[in-house]
């Protein structure tokens, strides 16, 4: 599977940088597939260690802040591998760019 989620404390003012990269931290450090843009970072595998990333992203941020945001979107699809890299090489394919 592939979760694109973002998290965003709540009640911590317009700068959350430091938060989301604690957030960040926790993904990278997990050793999946991962990819981070300016709204979603994406994570890829299997249900239960995906989810066990975003819980402790989401707890990273819930201890700098007291309320937390979460966002998640999640495309399962059984016998997936590499999706992260492969869609996007689909569709730049399909542009003629790639």
């Amino acid at each position: 599977m592939i979760v694109a989620f973002s998290v965003t404390p709540i009640g911590s003012g317009e700068d959350v940088g430091e938060e989301v990269a604690e957030a960040v931290r926790v993904v990278r450090e997990s050793g999946l597939p991962n990819r981070t843009d300016a709204m979603f970072t994406s994570i890829e595998g299997e249900w239960d260690e995906v989810m066990d990333v975003v819980k402790r992203a989401v707890q990273a941020v819930e201890a700098r802040a007291g309320r937390v945001s979460l966002v998640l979107k999640a495309d399962i699809r059984e016998g997936v591998t590499n999706g992260l890299t492969t869609k996007v090489e689909t569709v730049e394919r399909l542009l003629g760019d790639g």
